[in-house]
């Protein structure tokens, strides 16, 4: 692997969190798959476009780019050794033959100069050791006409669906996972908007995407994975077991109103977030 700005990140996501990414990206797409269809509309990937998928994970948006950029070719980037492995997997299974992952820091990586048409990330971005070198870093990356598209979370609000769904968990959760650091550092629109500008993108636009996210079959499955989840498991592991049994019995009540013939569904909010290295906005792929 080439230099890493984010060591924290790269130790926290090769650790048991991105571990159990790994294992179960199914829960983790039912909950962010949601959210594919704005992030790909704001994206725009056509037939032969090269496209770049910062922090891809498991692979799943690496995939769903792949097959909008056929005749093209699509580079996954991520720190996790054990989720690049199974996107690996998962792309050999799908029979794609124009994907590859990277294991990297796209803050740093060696990527090719205006080597990109497009740009996504399904809110890999969030964690950079420096936002501003590494927006810039990656609109160096994109061609003239190369467009820029991801996904950030909106701010919960005390009285937002999730916050009543898991509102039994909130006095427990008094610090953010090890992998989890840094997800608050795009959450106002003004800041992105400045970020952005400060790296060098025009045409810099924040929308608002609300959609139902799958957290499980029913109520007891919802719960099972919130407190699988690494955030709960972080600020849970020394607490006595009946504690934990006590708190997980009254999510697991509070899940029941979100119940449904598809699962508990929670509305969830992200912003779409789309700028062009240049002002002419992007176009068809470049000719190489």
């Amino acid at each position: 692997m080439h230099t890493i700005a984010n060591r924290q990140q790269a130790e926290a996501w090769n650790g048991w969190e991105g571990v159990h990414w790994a294992d179960h990206p199914e829960r983790y797409n039912a909950m962010l798959d949601a959210f594919n269809a704005p992030l790909f509309a704001a994206a725009g990937i056509k037939a032969g476009h090269r496209v770049l998928d910062v922090g891809c994970g498991t692979g799943r948006t690496t995939r769903l780019a792949a097959q909008q950029a056929y005749d093209g070719c699509v580079v996954g980037i991520d720190l996790s050794v054990p989720m690049l492995e199974r996107a690996r997997r998962d792309a050999l299974a799908e029979g794609l033959g124009n994907v590859t992952f990277e294991q990297g820091d796209a803050q740093v990586h060696p990527f090719p100069e205006a080597g990109f048409d497009v740009v996504l990330s399904r809110g890999g971005v969030m964690f950079f050791a420096d936002l501003v070198a590494a927006f810039t870093h990656l609109r160096n990356a994109l061609a003239p006409a190369g467009r820029l598209a991801f996904l950030s979370p909106q701010p919960e609000g005390p009285h937002s669906a999730y916050a009543r769904a898991t509102a039994a968990l909130s006095s427990h959760l008094r610090e953010p996972s090890p992998a989890a650091r840094g997800m608050g550092s795009l959450l106002d629109p003004a800041r992105i908007l400045e970020v952005l500008a400060a790296a060098g993108f025009a045409e810099a636009d924040v929308a608002s995407a609300v959609a139902p996210m799958t957290f499980g079959s029913d109520a007891d499955d919802a719960a099972d994975f919130l407190f699988a989840m690494g955030s709960t498991r972080h600020n849970l592991r020394d607490a006595e077991p009946t504690t934990v049994a006590s708190v997980r019995a009254e999510v697991r009540e509070a899940l029941r109103e979100f119940e449904s013939a598809d699962g508990v569904r929670i509305p969830g909010s992200v912003w779409v977030v789309t700028a062009s290295r240049s002002t002419t906005g992007a176009g068809g792929p470049t000719p190489v």
